[in-house]
């Protein structure tokens, strides 16, 4: 039986893979993250463990769906394009709730919450057309997704949300930075991913290459990074309380 399920396994994954490599780790150290998330949530009351209850199912979904794109990767060989998106879809939101909950003691107000949801919906739809639907107009759902994109990066950065955080001041405001540039540069490299899988008027200038092997450091870096920046925010909030 051991044998059996060591041949399955190595027929699914080549060793010499890098890019189902990165799927095979990014599943790992997501599923890691969410045992260390979920695992230490009864270190904290009910006011900080709802924060990182989320950031555990951010990466535990991440990590479902990475089992699945790295099979989907070595049995077809090609882009799991329609799971990513999936993943995405439901744990980008999830990281945009994830400023609401630190800024509520800064009186953050659920239209700001709707606001960054409803923006990043529209940033991955769109980003989903250019790259499966509609690639003739990559383009065009290019640009759309990227400026719902800094419309986000407006609002932590200078909008409501950074306001908000400077109202806070101290752990909240160190953390609500940290974060903001994790939206800033670890999200920038969706959209190098998207122009490198895609053609358009960039494709002359940054070429065409394997999306995955960007989108799944992306990933692993922005998701555990999320978490870990809220973990250490209710670490120090909880001993303060």
């Amino acid at each position: 039986m051991k044998n059996l399920i060591t041949t399955m396994f190595i027929s699914k994954l080549d060793p010499t893979d890098y890019v189902g490599f990165t799927f095979f780790v990014g599943c790992m150290a997501m599923m890691a993250a969410s045992a260390f998330f979920f695992l230490s949530l009864n270190q904290f009351d009910k006011k900080w463990r709802t924060s990182v209850l989320v950031s555990g199912l951010i990466t535990f979904i991440a990590a479902v769906h990475y089992y699945y794109m790295r099979d989907y990767w070595a049995e077809i060989g090609e882009s799991p394009t329609f799971f990513r998106y999936v993943d995405w879809i439901l744990t980008v939101p999830l990281m945009c709730v994830e400023f609401y909950l630190i800024l509520k003691v800064a009186g953050a107000k659920k239209n700001l919450l709707w606001r960054m949801i409803f923006f990043s919906v529209v940033m991955l739809v769109t980003g989903y057309f250019g790259e499966a639907v509609d690639r003739g107009n990559a383009w065009l759902w290019g640009l759309v997704s990227g400026l719902a994109y800094f419309v986000i990066v407006y609002d932590i950065w200078i909008g409501e949300a950074a306001k908000l955080a400077k109202a806070a001041g101290g752990d909240i405001l160190q953390a609500h930075k940290i974060l903001c540039w994790f939206v800033l540069v670890g999200w920038a490299i969706y959209p190098l991913g998207y122009m490198l899988g895609t053609e358009g008027w960039y494709t002359s200038i940054v070429g065409t290459g394997n999306v995955d092997v960007a989108y799944n450091i992306a990933d692993a870096i922005n998701k555990i990074g999320f978490g870990l920046v809220i973990y250490n925010l209710a670490v120090k909030k909880q001993a303060e309380d």
